[in-house]
């Protein structure tokens, strides 16, 4: 049986898609959950506690399948760096188009059926990265920033085995340029998923030079 606390967090995450935040009570999140409402206190301390634990749970989530789509495509002996990167972007804009705290997350954008924690102020560019803490709010940088080393990982592993691995540095930057091309497409949809795809991972091959069709 799940733990009280992701009975709660399951129990606000129901709620947030039938009202908006403001109209989430505490303690109906903790009838829905079966717990009093002060094993909800216990936990999360108030409700801005509970936004953040909910919207940190999301993200995170949200990374382990950018891993999961990752390992997918490194597991595919003929998949390049052009790959990786389109098995993150499919990901990627799927969630965001389901999941309205991941996309608020991603863009900084924040709807006013969300918590505020849902959409930190945006760091500027080039903020060193940070993890996603107990204490933090995943900002959009933090993402692009996490989302960029996972798919740098991958496709320097895919890559690895043609015998001609790109530079680690032209490929990190190949890596951030999908990724952040693809934020594009969840702030302003173009075609479906495999076609957004698609283009990433020809500008990711265009940028480390392989004529890959």
């Amino acid at each position: 049986m799940p733990a009280a606390r992701e009975l709660l967090l399951d129990a606000a995450y129901t709620a947030l898609g039938i009202r908006p935040w403001h109209g989430v009570r505490m303690v109906d999140v903790a009838a829905a959950a079966g717990v009093s409402r002060q094993t909800l206190y216990n936990e999360f301390g108030s409700k801005d506690g509970l936004a953040r634990a909910l919207v940190r749970r999301e993200a995170e989530s949200f990374l382990a399948g950018v891993e999961r789509s990752l390992a997918d495509a490194v597991g595919r002996e003929d998949a390049d760096a052009g790959d990786c990167c389109a098995a993150a972007a499919v990901w990627t804009l799927r969630t965001a188009r389901v999941n309205p705290l991941v996309r608020a997350a991603l863009t900084g954008c924040r709807g006013e059926r969300l918590p505020a924690q849902a959409a930190p102020a945006v760091p500027a560019p080039r903020t060193p990265p940070s993890p996603v803490t107990a204490r933090s709010a995943p900002t959009p940088g933090i993402l692009v920033e996490r989302i960029t080393g996972s798919a740098a990982g991958a496709a320097g592993e895919a890559t690895a085995r043609t015998g001609r691995p790109p530079d680690p540095a032209a490929l990190r930057r190949a890596c951030e340029a999908a990724v952040r091309m693809t934020l594009s497409y969840v702030v302003a949809p173009a075609g479906s998923d495999a076609e957004a795809a698609e283009e990433v991972a020809g500008v990711v091959r265009t940028l480390l030079g392989d004529g890959r069709e």
